[in-house]
């Protein structure tokens, strides 16, 4: 299997190694809603609309994601993956320097 970083950041996988910025960088658009007001503050309703720059499906070929790009996909690719940044992930002064696998 070949893995694709998606991603503007490196993303290190232990059992696979450090997987470097492809360049290729899918983007979500960003639907929102008129304002309301709640408290006198204003509240905008945002959701995550179409996914642009994603390249086609592949067989061999995963493609690395960021998890807002994955979300908004909801299910649609199975090529697709985000890095499991959960609770397993490895840490080293609260940043993460690895993880153990993907989601989807």
């Amino acid at each position: 299997m070949q893995f694709i970083n998606c991603t503007p950041h490196p993303i290190t996988i232990d059992g696979v190694g450090t997987l470097p910025p492809s360049g290729i960088i899918p983007r979500c658009a960003t639907v929102r809603s008129e304002p309301a007001f709640v408290g006198g503050v204003r509240v905008v309703a945002q959701s995550m609309g179409e996914v642009t720059g994603l390249p086609a499906q592949k067989d061999g070929v995963a493609l690395i994601v960021s998890a807002l790009v994955l979300g908004a996909l909801k299910g649609t690719r199975q090529d697709v993956f985000a890095p499991d940044t959960g609770a397993d992930a490895v840490r080293e002064n609260g940043q993460i320097v690895s993880v153990r696998g993907l989601v989807q």
